[in-house]
């Protein structure tokens, strides 16, 4: 059986505790462990922050849909912006992180993208009715 819940939030910075605070709550009521939360809570981070600050250029109220959905085996999210299209997952390889490069030689950008490849167990994007649409899903841990 999967459970569901989603939300939507503005494009503002602001919104980003209330963002967390979603993440917390449906993790609770879905028993999802805290290393799966907090997993689930940094991709969201990254998201809604770049979605923020590249896709909007800042601050606006364009809408942010967050959809989660628990099973027994995994966690899925379902992310949806109105920012320009961008497909993250088209750039997960054309750089890597050097993760051994010490901090001051590594250029600005591009872990996000690490990030959510390393954590996530699939990963799909689409551009559908003006909207980016990324679908996550984490296998369950806890």
């Amino acid at each position: 059986m999967t459970t569901g819940a989603a939300y939507v939030f503005s494009a503002r910075m602001t919104q980003l505790p209330d963002v967390i605070s979603f993440v917390e709550a449906f993790c609770n009521r879905q028993g999802v462990g805290r290393r799966d939360q907090l997993r689930l809570t940094l991709i969201l981070e990254e998201l809604f922050t770049n979605t923020v600050e590249h896709g909007h250029g800042g601050d606006c109220d364009a809408p942010v849909r967050v959809e989660l959905s628990a099973s027994i085996a995994e966690v899925a999210l379902l992310y949806e912006d109105e920012a320009p299209p961008f497909d993250l997952l088209l750039h997960r390889f054309d750089n890597p992180p050097d993760l051994e490069a010490a901090l001051d030689r590594r250029p600005d950008g591009g872990l996000g993208i690490y990030l959510v490849e390393q954590l996530a167990a699939t990963a799909r994007y689409s551009h559908e009715d003006g909207r980016n649409r990324l679908w996550v899903a984490l296998r369950r841990e806890d």
